[in-house]
């Protein structure tokens, strides 16, 4: 799959410019321009490391956008590989999404494209890049290419002071082979059903042994090691709204301020029904919360992840008080269960869908080299065939039943629509509107959207080495 993938990739220099006109000169100037180029990244003076990156620096520039409101953005590809640039989040047009599944032109090598779209809906989304990577960890989300994108909402969140946007990120990746992913912290119980599943594809596996996964030897907050950079300055009771993006290729990423707590007030960007005040977040890939903290608790301290390895090689930033000095301080919280029902409709039942969609998404360990192959009732996507694929009637609801037949995590992602969380964990809810949603190990979830935004539709788990070797779906409008 990963090689189909990459003959587009050939014949990206062939596709015209989006709103290319025939006289440059005449075009307006666009509202944002973003370069995409290799670069340098200081996450410390002595950890400088080499990667690609939008506008020579890490996280990309943050854009500023009006809901409503039309924007014109110029896209330079200064490498020599195409690329894409997604909308993360945004309900946009198939071909300005930036996926190369729903028709989206690449960026030629050394070329420039034109995009133009009316960003909605308000709240924090990103832009990162949507390329194959497969066996090269200098390709797609391994990069440093990835940004925040906030667009202006209507209403304000929440009553707070300032904001801060935080970009949680990994850098020089490489492989390992095997390992299994700890997410205890999620809610839910896995389903005997779907472990039996998922014994007898390992069972009928061929190679006997697990697949290469993704580790990681540097971890950053806005591109900064723990320790290095600027701390985020406060002052007391002041209330200060994080924006936190996990922008991993496939890491999930929790998030802590001893002795604080984070009243969350928009998951995905989309305001929550409950506001709810937690001493951890918990992150999957691509995730993004919004959260106010309340600075009532005077010192020095470390905000970072509760893996003491991952701290200790760079996830954190320090929050430093007005009239306080000295030495961070690191105190881990209590072991706390994410369960994003919490944030739901009290009492709401979930709204009825006309119909459901059920995928059962099962891992096939070392199939392809090495690399574990991932399915959809039983396909891998292939972009030749462009399947698995689902068809869509406009207007109607539909319900998407995800059963997790294998002991990793998926974080997964519905590309140009938002949907509402329905049940999760086995508990069902209403009212929680996201984007990515985290489907733990054997485990079940059903998320409910409208057929609102014709046009072809990705989804997929938003791991790129597990969507690079099959975890992906299309749909398409009839």
């Amino acid at each position: 799959m990963a090689m189909e993938r990459r003959s587009l990739l050939k014949q990206a220099a062939l596709l015209p410019l989006l709103g290319a006109s025939p006289s440059r000169a005449e075009e307006p100037k666009p509202d944002y321009t973003v370069r995409i180029a290799t670069g340098l990244v200081e996450l410390a003076p002595d950890h400088i490391v080499s990667t690609t990156l939008y506008n020579g620096q890490f996280p990309g520039p943050l854009l500023r956008f009006t809901e409503g409101q039309r924007v014109v953005v110029d896209i330079h590809n200064d490498t020599d590989t195409p690329e894409l640039v997604h909308w993360h989040g945004q309900m946009i047009p198939s071909d300005v999404d930036g996926a190369a599944e729903e028709g989206s032109p690449y960026v030629p090598p050394f070329g420039m494209q034109r995009v133009a779209f009316v960003p909605k809906p308000s709240g924090f989304r990103f832009y990162h890049s949507h390329v194959v990577a497969g066996g090269d960890l200098n390709r797609g989300t391994y990069t440093g290419q990835a940004g925040p994108v906030y667009i202006e909402p209507k209403d304000n969140p929440g009553a707070y002071d300032r904001e801060v946007f935080l970009v949680l990120k990994e850098f020089l990746p490489s492989f390992s082979q095997g390992g299994d992913m700890d997410m205890d912290s999620l809610a839910g119980t896995p389903v005997n059903a779907l472990q039996q599943m998922g014994q007898q594809a390992d069972a009928a596996a061929p190679v006997k042994t697990k697949g290469f996964e993704v580790g990681y030897e540097l971890f950053s907050i806005n591109g900064r090691m723990l320790g290095h950079g600027e701390p985020i300055r406060v002052k007391q009771n002041e209330r200060v709204l994080f924006h936190v993006l996990n922008a991993s290729a496939g890491e999930i990423r929790s998030l802590a301020l001893p002795g604080h707590g984070f009243r969350v007030v928009a998951l995905d960007g989309n305001m929550v029904p409950t506001q709810a005040v937690v001493p951890v977040l918990w992150l999957g890939t691509a995730e993004r919360i919004s959260a106010v903290v309340e600075m009532n608790h005077p010192g020095v301290w470390v905000m970072g992840d509760l893996a003491d390895d991952d701290r200790g090689h760079g996830m954190g930033i320090v929050v430093e008080y007005a009239g306080h000095a000295g030495k961070p301080v690191w105190t881990k919280p209590k072991r706390f269960i994410w369960d994003y029902t919490v944030f739901g409709k009290p009492g709401a039942a979930p709204a009825v869908a006309d119909e459901t969609i059920e995928m059962v998404l099962v891992k096939h360990n070392a199939a392809l080299g090495g690399f574990n192959q991932w399915t959809v009732n039983g396909q891998a996507f292939s972009m030749a065939a462009m399947t698995p694929r689902f068809t869509l009637h406009q207007g109607r609801r539909y319900r998407l039943k995800l059963r997790n037949a294998a002991d990793d995590v998926h974080p997964m992602h519905l590309h140009r629509h938002s949907f509402e969380l329905t049940r999760i964990g086995g508990k069902p809810t209403a009212g929680v509107i996201k984007d990515v949603v985290m489907l733990g190990g054997f485990q079940e979830a059903e998320i409910d959207f409208l057929a609102d935004n014709p046009g072809p539709t990705l989804f997929h788990c938003h791991q790129q080495l597990h969507m690079d070797f099959g975890l992906m779906a299309l749909f398409d409008y009839a």
